[in-house]
C-alpha cells in the first residue's frame, strides 16, 4: 500500500542505505581478496597493514567460512540487499506490514550475532583486525540500532515500547558510535593495536 503524503522515516532510510552500502562494499573487497588468497596464500592485499590489522588471517581461517563452506563475504554480497531495498521501498512510500518489520528486524540481530561471534573469534581467537570485517560490524550495528529503535516507536514490539522508542530512535547513531568505542577499547586491551600500527 503506497501512501503518497505519509511521512518517511528518514533516519531509519539513511541508516540502512549506510550500512547496506558500506556493508557490499566491504563484502566485495573481502571477496576479490579471497579469490587474491585462494590463487595466492602469500599475496599482498591492500588491507593488510601490519601483523594486527589485517585480512589475510581471517580469509585463511575455518571462521572465515562457515556456512556451509562458502565464504562469508559471498553471504554478505548476498545480505546486504536487503537492507538497501527496504530503504529503496520506504523512499518510494511503501507500508510494510507488522510481521515484515519483525522479520526484518529478527534478520538483521541474526547478522549482528554472527558479527559478534566474528569480533570475538577474530580478537581473542585469531589475533587481528580486518578492516573489511570492522566495517562490515559496524554496518550491522548501525543498521540494527536504529532499525529496534524504530519499531518500537511503532510500537511492533507492543505498546510498552513506544515512549523507549521515541526517545532513544534519533540517538541511534549516537548508540551505533558507543558501540563501536566499546569495540575498540576490547580490541585495544586485548591485542594492543595502536601498539602495532
Amino acid at each position: 500500500m503506497i501512501r503518497p503524503h505519509a511521512r518517511r522515516p528518514w533516519l531509519l532510510i539513511v541508516s540502512l542505505l549506510l550500512s547496506g552500502v558500506a556493508g557490499i562494499w566491504a563484502a566485495f573487497a573481502l571477496t576479490l581478496d579471497k579469490f587474491a588468497v585462494l590463487a595466492d596464500p602469500n599475496a599482498d592485499l591492500d588491507c593488510n597493514f601490519s601483523i594486527i590489522v589485517q585480512c589475510g588471517a581471517n580469509l585463511q581461517s575455518w571462521q572465515g567460512a562457515v556456512f556451509f563452506g562458502v565464504p562469508n563475504p559471498i553471504w554478505g554480497l548476498l545480505g546486504w540487499v536487503a537492507p538497501i531495498v527496504v530503504a529503496a521501498a520506504l523512499v518510494a512510500g511503501a507500508r510494510m506490514r507488522t510481521w515484515f518489520w519483525l522479520v526484518f528486524n529478527l534478520g538483521i540481530a541474526g547478522a549482528l550475532a554472527f558479527c559478534f561471534w566474528l569480533m570475538g573469534q577474530s580478537i581473542f581467537v585469531i589475533g587481528t583486525l580486518c578492516p573489511w570485517c570492522m566495517l562490515t560490524w559496524a554496518a550491522a550495528i548501525l543498521a540494527f540500532w536504529t532499525l529496534t529503535f524504530y519499531n518500537l516507536k511503532e510500537g511492533r514490539f507492543g505498546a510498552w515500547g513506544r515512549r523507549a522508542g521515541s526517545a532513544l530512535y534519533t540517538w541511534a547513531p549516537l548508540v551505533a558510535v558507543a558501540s563501536y568505542l566499546v569495540i575498540a577499547i576490547l580490541a585495544q586491551l586485548r591485542l594492543d593495536v595502536l601498539g602495532y600500527l
